[in-house]
This record gives structure tokens, sequence and C-alpha cells, in this order.
């Protein structure tokens, strides 16, 4: 199918990641030299024979997706590389068009006695920095020829864990051995979200968001209530990692039980075979009221096209995704990569995709690439958000003119 949107135009237009994770975001070039430097194995240390053993083009099950994330955290466990990476990181995004996007990564995964959470959280942070200075820097941006770059953290707690993921989790294992296992992460995930308000509100550092990741079948966003409770009361706002692996029932637990402001992913939306409550009667009408709601408080989806093809095998093309689905029942959608070195993507590749499969009118198109910046958990006030989207969107229309003309009408 041809698209109405043209390559240039979705390189130039100014675009958002929501959902990116640091950990599975490397290049590969960095990830081998890094591993050379501090002695971890590797399956190869030539880029082709990463790209074949563990970063491929296709996965069995999340599962196997997530076996990379070994590797790349391995090599992240001191301020030094956490900083290049995170640079390295928005130095890709910029190059492509990417204004505004929220890293997140789980800072208890590289915790260890001398390197804190506060180290950790503030060596991204001068990575980001180091790159958003030389972006905002340019006459381009002071001009208002093209739009500032932002970004924001987001600090992830882990559904499960083992003693071998990283010292943090080791130790507590240790002291909790007298609790069952679900307790335990409960309090892991209690105590980063303690950090994460801690950071954002006495640090001053750009933690806008807190979010649960890890396997989901199994480990349900209910266990980590508390954590999400603690978030919501100090204003920090929340995102669950739902309806990836699992049904609808997933995605309402994250709103009603964790106060989800945004919903990683929501794949399985619409999947009413897959609800298993005996108590729901009528699974079709709760994923109509479910959708709705959604819609109606403009909870925002945010959708990993490449990543959800290679980690669901019922999904077997981008026609096939729910994100039609999506748009047509008017939800708050944005598109992201997930992890641009697991999943080999980038946010316009995302972009493309979606225009070539799946119809939708140029404002269709715009209202998926500015929701984005809508549904931000932008840094600073909400003023500050609502001009800095204005922005945004005078360079989009500017450049919607200047590319798409009558196409964009």
């Amino acid at each position: 199918m041809s698209t109405k949107f043209s390559e240039e135009f979705i390189r130039r237009i100014p675009k958002t990641d929501l959902h990116v994770h640091l950990d599975g975001s490397l290049r590969i070039p960095t990830l081998i030299e890094l591993a050379r430097k501090d002695g971890v194995k590797l399956p190869s240390f030539e880029e082709a024979g990463l790209k074949e053993l563990v970063f491929k083009k296709s996965y069995a099950d999340l599962r196997e997706y997530l076996q990379g994330f070994i590797y790349t955290v391995a090599v992240m466990q001191n301020a030094e590389n956490l900083e290049r990476m995170a640079c390295e990181l928005a130095e890709d995004n910029l190059a492509e068009g990417v204004r505004y996007m929220e890293v997140r990564f789980a800072p208890q995964l590289h915790c260890r006695p001398g390197f804190t959470l506060p180290q950790i959280v503030r060596a991204v942070c001068q990575g980001m920095d180091r790159a958003k200075r030389e972006h905002n820097n340019r006459p381009e941006v002071k001009n208002e020829q093209d739009v500032p770059f932002e970004y924001g953290l987001i600090a992830c707690a882990m559904r499960s864990f083992n003693e071998h993921m990283s010292p943090y989790y080791a130790q507590i294992l240790q002291v909790m051995s007298y609790a069952p296992r679900k307790e335990i992460y409960a309090t892991a995930s209690l105590e980063m979200a303690r950090a994460a308000v801690d950071l954002a509100h006495h640090e001053g550092l750009p933690v806008v968001g807190f979010d649960l990741a890890g396997e989901e079948a199994g480990y349900p966003a209910v266990g980590h209530r508390e954590a999400y409770l603690y978030a919501h009361r100090h204003f920090l706002k929340k995102t669950v990692h739902a309806g990836e692996a699992y049904g609808p029932e997933s995605i309402f637990q994250a709103i009603t039980e964790c106060h989800a402001n945004r919903i990683g992913h929501g794949t399985f939306l619409f999947a009413a075979d897959m609800i298993r409550d005996p108590d729901i009667e009528d699974a079709e009408a709760y994923v109509r009221h479910l959708a709705d709601y959604i819609a109606s408080q403009r909870i925002s989806l945010e959708v990993c096209l490449t990543s959800n093809l290679q980690t669901t095998p019922s999904i077997r093309s981008v026609g096939e995704h729910p994100l039609r689905k999506m748009i047509e029942h008017g939800l708050s959608v944005c598109l992201n990569t997930d992890n641009r070195l697991v999943s080999d993507t980038t946010v316009s590749h995302e972009l493309q995709i979606a225009a070539d499969n799946i119809p939708m009118t140029p404002h269709q198109f715009r209202n998926l690439v500015i929701g984005g910046f809508k549904g931000s958990f932008f840094p600073g006030s909400y003023s500050a958000k609502r001009a800095y989207v204005r922005q945004v969107v005078r360079r989009y229309q500017t450049l919607e003119k200047e590319l798409l003309g009558a196409a964009s009408t």
C-alpha cells in the first residue's frame, strides 16, 4: 500500500519516544567496546554475530526477547558507561527528529555498594543533558526553526527478579529470605517508588514517572499496588506494562489498582477471548466499556509495533495489530520503539510502517504524532508543557504544508 507520508516528512517532523528502555537501546559497537573494557563475556564480539545470536529480527516469545538484556545490563554498572549510553541514545534520537523522549530504566539493576541510586540517575541525566545542550544551542533552535529537545526519566520497578540480576536484588533476597518472593518483589518496588519521589522532589532531577517492567504473565501489577499508591500520593505520574502478554484484565488492573496515567503496550486491550475472570459474564461488553473509559480519560497507550510483532506470534503483520482499532475508537495513542537495539528500530520506522499498513487520514496521523507530546509526563509545569506542545504543533504544520501540501488538508 502506498503512503501519503513520505520518508522525508516522517524524518523531519518533531517526534516523541515515550516508551524506550535504556538497557535495550545501546549501540552494538558501544556494547562490544565496553564489554571488552569491563571483561564482560558476550556470545560474540562481532556485530554480525550478536545480531545472529542475540539481537535477532524475530524472537520465539517475550522470554527470548528479554535474553539480550543480560549482556546490556552487564556493561551498565558504572557512571561513565551510563552517561555515555544515555548521551548516545539522545544523539540517535535527535538525528531522526525525536525532540522529546522519556528514558525508562531500572536503577536497582545497576545499584551496588559505592554506586547509589542517586548516582545512577545523575549519570543518566548527565548524558542526556550533554546531548540536550548541544542540540538546544544550535542556531535553528534559537531561531525557532527547530524544536528544543526535552526529556524525562521513568524509574522502573521489576515484576520479579533473582539474585543474579544485581547486587541490590541479591541483598534484598538474602535479607528477606523469610518472606514469600512476591512480598520481596513488592518491597523492592516500594523502595524504588520512594527513591523516585525523593529524586524528583528533593534532588530536583527530571524523574517524571514510575513504571513496572518485566514478564507480565504470572506477576500481576496489583502485587505492586503499595508502590503505585506511594507514587500516586506524591504526584509522580505512572505507567504500567500491561496488556502486552496478558489480556484486558491486566489493563483494567493497571488503571484501577495502580492509577496508571498511561499504559505500556496495551496490545490485548480488545482481546475479549483472553478474559479469565468468571464473574465477567459479558466479555465483549467489558472490553467495550474498558476502551470507552480509557478514551474518555485520555489514558495514553504506548504502542510499540515492531516489538509486538517480535514477541506476539498471534500478530503476524502490522495490519493485524490492534493499532487500527485503537485509532478508530478515538484512543490516545503514540508510537514508540520499546528497545532500539533489541527490536532494531527507530521512531521514524515505527511511524513509517504504521503509515504504510494502516489507512490513516492526515488528521489521524497528526494526532498519532502530536499525541506523544500531549501524553508526555513533561518535567516542567503544565503551562510550560502547553507552550512546548504549541511550538511542536507549529513546526509540524509548517512541515506538513511544505512537504505534503494539499494532501494535509
